[in-house]
Parts: structure tokens; C-alpha cells; sequence
């Protein structure tokens, strides 16, 4: 059975995209939104918006992904839904800065709730291997897709109506998405193999620290990180206040970068099959870097021009793409099934914690020193990241290979051991249950039909 023939799967996936396209055009309204409450402050005020958004994500996100097995998933995901609808919907109506800070707050608070919930569903629909799989790269393709097209439904929105409309129909896409997830069969959580809520949340992290190959995924996260909030943060004012863009601009040269993603995501699976996910990687890395670069020495040198910037915006959308797209494969690749969930939820926290740093850079260093210091100090951290993930990420990756079947032998005697202490306890369990149903059935004159464990 194919992927999408699995109704509740389907169901799913649709309430993701309609969530995901309806976040895109959010973003695009909210730093409009921005500019018209602060005007030349509105780098710092989207930065500021962005950095809550990163802490929530940073934060919550681990405590939801620890607690999800506790709560009745089918009903927490549409609560959530219909809070960010809520949300959503007021942005329009704030006169002031800080009701953007309290109303994002509040958004960011329950997405981080949403994705790493979202994110423990699918392997309880999806039980296939193969289709779990497809079922990962088919959300990285969504969101790949959304960051193109958002921006491009964005700019052709704004030339017929206000930016506040937006909100409308972000509002409208969480509550479609309410409804799918209410209208699909979710089973509760089974309980995590990790007694205690700390260990459920630092149990990927852990991973990270002790994988090469993750180390270099992380420091790769602060390249992406540093050159990507060039763009989602500066964007807004650099169009509008040095190139004398409209919010029509804005909404192109936003998705000039997703046009980068793209192009790159479209070619990228028939290289990843002759290249190795380092090399694709580490390349990425270099391209942010020259083209964070790049976008300081046109700022340097004065040169205000649409076109030299969209270039410089399709390279790190291009760039970012080349790291994130075989990020997915790297991470499945480093731990054995049992533990996908756990490492792409501590992607998901570690790669957040990257932006949390970077996003206040890229607002209120712009605001205070201009986008020349401030895009100086990014391609700083983005080349600190791409040497990082160089050194600490090895390059034969059949070294670490070798390193993972010299400690199987300990973890299969371990996990035998295990076994066999969990089907000890089952056919003790099992054998009180025979008779009990055994007394139970010669009280009643009835046949008791034994389980064999």
C-alpha cells in the first residue's frame, strides 16, 4: 500500500501543509506588520517576535516531546490548532509593539507543542519502515515547498489587498487543519522506553554529543542559522528602506531565496545518490559563507541594487537546501530505528537553538550598528560553523561505521539481556493470567482459551 493511500496518514499531511503554507504567509504579514507599527525599528521588533518564537521552540518543544505519551494526542493537536487560529486572527487588531510580543509568544508557544506531537504521530500511522521514510522526506518537501511558494501567494495577494488580510487566511488554514486532525484516527501514545521526563528530553541530545557525524550536523545548524535570518529578518527593511522596495518587493525577494531551495531540492536527490551527504553538506556550508560574503561587501561598497541582492538570496536559499535536505538522512543513518524519533526531535530543539542566537544578531545589530557590522558578524559565525562541522565530522564515514559495529556486539548482549528479562515478566505475567481465566473459566463452566507468549 502506498504512502498516501493510508487515509489517517493523508488526512495528516494535508493539516501540515495547510498549517505550514498558512505559517508562510504569517511571516510575511508580521513583518509588514512590523514596519508599519516601528518603521526603521522594525528589524528589531521582528528579531525580538522571532527570538520568543526560538525560545518557545527551544524550550517546549522538549518538554512536549517528553509528555506526549501522557496526553490524548487527537484532541491536544486540534486545542492547538484552534489557539494558533485565535492568535492569528487578533494580529491584525494590535496597535502596539508589545501585543506582537505577547500574541507570538502565545503562537510559538503552542506550535512547539504541536510539531514534536505532530512529529511522534506518524510512526504510529506510518508502520512501515519504507513508507516512514517517504513519510519524513514528504514533510521536508513540504516545508521546502512552502518556503517558496508562500512568499510568491504573498506578493500576489499584496497587490490587491492590505497585509492584514493574510492573518485572515492563516487564521482560516489552522482551523482547516483543526479539522483534519479532529476527523483522523490518532492512538494515544504508547509509553516512552525512558522512565523519567528528563531522559525522554535529552535522550536525541545525548546522541548528538556522542555521534561524530551529528557533532557535525550541529555546527552546521549555526551556518544555516546565520545566513537564513539574514534573510527572514532583514529582508523587510533592506527592500524597503535601502533598495526603496514595496511590500509586494519584499514578499519577491523573500521569494527569490525559496526559489534557491528549490532549484536546489529538485536536482539534489540524484546527486545525493553518486555524492555523500558530507561532501553535499560541507558544500552547502561554503556557499552560505561566500554568499553572506558576498551580501557584505555589496553593503560595504554602497551598492543598493535588487539585482545583486536576489542573486546573493537565491544563494542562501540554494545553500541552505544543500544542508538541510540530506540532514534527514544523516540523522536516520546515525542511530538505529528505535531512536529516529528521539534524534529529530533534538534536530528540531538544537536547530532552533541556533536561530535563537543568530535572529537577535541580524535585528537589533541592524538596528544599531546597519547591515553592513551586522552581516560582518553572521558570515563571522556561519564560517565558525562550516570549519567546525569540517573538523569535528570525520571524513571517512566508515570509521565511525567501524566504531558503531565494534560497541553492536555490547549493545545486542545488552539488549538481549533485556529481552529476556522482559519476556521472563511477560510469561510470569502471562502464566498468572492463564490462571486466573482458568479458575475463572471452571466457576463458569466455560472453555478458557490460554495466550501463549
Amino acid at each position: 500500500m502506498g504512502l498516501f493511500a493510508i487515509r489517517d496518514y493523508r488526512r495528516l499531511f494535508s493539516a501540515q501543509v495547510i498549517a505550514l503554507f498558512g505559517t508562510g504567509l504569517a511571516t510575511v504579514a508580521l513583518g509588514l506588520l512590523a514596519y508599519e507599527l516601528a518603521g526603521p525599528q522594525a528589524g528589531a521588533v521582528l528579531a525580538t517576535a522571532l527570538t520568543i518564537k526560538m525560545a518557545a521552540y527551544v524550550v517546549v518543544a522538549p518538554l512536549a516531546a517528553a509528555y506526549v505519551d501522557r496526553l490524548p494526542r487527537r484532541w491536544f493537536l486540534t486545542i492547538l490548532d484552534v489557539v494558533r487560529a485565535l492568535v492569528v486572527i487578533a494580529l491584525p487588531f494590535v496597535t502596539e509593539v508589545w501585543h506582537i510580543y505577547v500574541l507570538i509568544g502565545v503562537l510559538q508557544t503552542a506550535s512547539a507543542a504541536f510539531t514534536p506531537t505532530f512529529q511522534a504521530v506518524i510512526p504510529d500511522i506510518v508502520t512501515e519502515e519504507a513508507d516512514y521514510t517517504r513519510a519524513l522526506s514528504a514533510s521536508q518537501v513540504a516545508s521546502t515547498m512552502e518556503s517558496l511558494l508562500s512568499p510568491v501567494l504573498a506578493a500576489v495577494a499584496l497587490t490587491f489587498m492590505s497585509f492584514n488580510l493574510l492573518f485572515l487566511g492563516t487564521s482560516a488554514g489552522f482551523a482547516v487543519s483543526a479539522l483534519l486532525v479532529l476527523s483522523t484516527r490518532i492512538p494515544n501514545a504508547r509509553p516512552s522506553s525512558h522512565a523519567k521526563a528528563w531522559d525522554r528530553a535529552v535522550a536525541g541530545i545525548r546522541t548528538f554529543a556522542a555521534t561524530p557525524s551529528l557533532r557535525g550536523v550541529m555546527a552546521l545548524n549555526l551556518v544555516v542559522a546565520a545566513a537564513g535570518s539574514i534573510v527572514v529578518v532583514n529582508t523587510v527593511n533592506y527592500v524597503r528602506d535601502v533598495l526603496g522596495g514595496t511590500q509586494s518587493d519584499v514578499a519577491w525577494m523573500l521569494a527569490a531565496s525559496g526559489t534557491g531551495t528549490l532549484l536546489v531540492a529538485l536536482v539534489l536527490p540524484r546527486v545525493l545518490d553518486r555524492v555523500a551527504d558530507r561532501l553535499v553538506m560541507l558544500t552547502g556550508a561554503a556557499v552560505l559563507v561566500l554568499a553572506v560574503g558576498a551580501a557584505v561587501t555589496t553593503s560595504a561598497a554602497g551598492i543598493a541594487a535588487a539585482l545583486p541582492t536576489g542573486v546573493n538570496w537565491v544563494a542562501i536559499g540554494g545553500g541552505m537546501a544543500l544542508i538541510i535536505t540530506p540532514t534527514g538522512r544523516v540523522l536516520r543513518r546515525a542511530v538505529d530505528p528505535t531512536g529516529i524519533p528521539e534524534v529529530f526531535a533534538a534536530q528540531f530543539s538544537l536547530s532552533h537553538l541556533a536561530w535563537l542566537v543568530t535572529y537577535p544578531i541580524a535585528g537589533w545589530v541592524a538596528t544599531q550598528a546597519g547591515f553592513t557590522t551586522t552581516w560582518a558578524v553572521l558570515a563571522g559565525l556561519a564560517a565558525i560553523g562550516a570549519i567546525t562541522a569540517l573538523a569535528v565530522w570525520p571524513r571517512d564515514e566508515k570509521a565511525e561505521v567501524r566504531a558503531a559495529v565494534a560497541v553492536a556486539p555490547r549493545i545486542r548482549k545488552a539488549g538481549a539481556r533485556a529481552a529476556v528479562a522482559v519476556a521472563s515478566a511477560r510469561t510470569e505475567a502471562a502464566t498468572r493470567e492463564a490462571a486466573e481465566a482458568a479458575e475463572g473459566t471452571l466457576a463458569a463452566g466455560q472453555c478458557a482459551c490460554v495466550r501463549t507468549i
